[in-house]
């Protein structure tokens, strides 16, 4: 489907919006919520990776609502592409999936802010409010599953964490699936003390403060990959 665009001239002083997802109704429904707010405005929709590029490129949104799964394309890789041709747009994933892992993800595919589909309105307008360039936003309604409400992007280089023990590399790949640490002290047979101990010393050598922090930085650094989270 190609890519539906509003050309209402608006003043720049309005925060310009571009809709990825290749389900039409919730697009349409959270164009219209938009332009019924004051500063916010759609000024079009996308169905699939490839149009949503091509429709970034002619828009330049000043942020684009993404949706992690596409029919036609990845919402991930899309979100990398717009990121390298238009470095200062912010980009909010939106999935179904609620699990804290996929907004490690999201941020490391360059994303800016992770959100619920089935959040409410009121915490979508504060994403759009509050996500920036240079910082992870996390919708606030995720944080039962342990993810932190901000998480500064790391930027790192090979190195530069400390040395991570075999047993603190158990307990980071677990962490990158988005599992709490007693159920990680469960799935090792070792004490939630211990656990969160090993946790701590993560945190201490990654030099962050979050478990998604944590993951995203550890699979910058190559100490976990995608294929450790399945």
């Amino acid at each position: 489907m190609a890519p539906v665009v509003d050309e209402q001239p608006r003043a720049r002083t309005t925060t310009r919006i571009v809709i990825v997802d290749d389900h039409n109704t919730f697009a349409d429904l959270l164009a219209m919520a938009l332009n019924t707010e004051p500063g916010f405005h759609c000024v079009g929709t996308a169905s699939s990776a490839d149009a949503a590029v091509e429709l970034v490129r002619t828009t330049q949104p000043d942020i684009v609502v993404m949706d992690i799964q596409l029919g036609a394309g990845n919402g991930l890789e899309a979100t990398r592409r717009i990121t390298q041709a238009l470095p200062d747009c912010v980009i909010v994933v939106v999935s179904a999936l609620r699990d804290s892992s996929w907004a490690a993800k999201a941020a490391l595919a360059g994303a800016h802010a992770f959100a619920p589909k089935t959040g409410s309105l009121d915490e979508m307008l504060w994403i759009l409010h509050n996500a920036r360039v240079g910082s992870m936003l996390v919708a606030p309604s995720l944080r039962e599953n342990g993810a932190d409400t901000q998480v500064t992007s790391p930027v790192t280089s090979p190195g530069s964490a400390g040395k991570i023990t075999s047993r603190e590399l158990d307990v980071l790949i677990l962490m990158g699936r988005g599992i709490a640490p007693a159920e990680i002290a469960r799935r090792l047979r070792i004490s939630v003390h211990t656990c969160r101990g090993y946790v701590r010393n993560i945190h201490s050598k990654l030099g962050v403060r979050s478990q998604l922090e944590a993951v995203v930085k550890a699979q910058r650094l190559g100490l976990i990959t995608a294929d450790d989270d399945q």
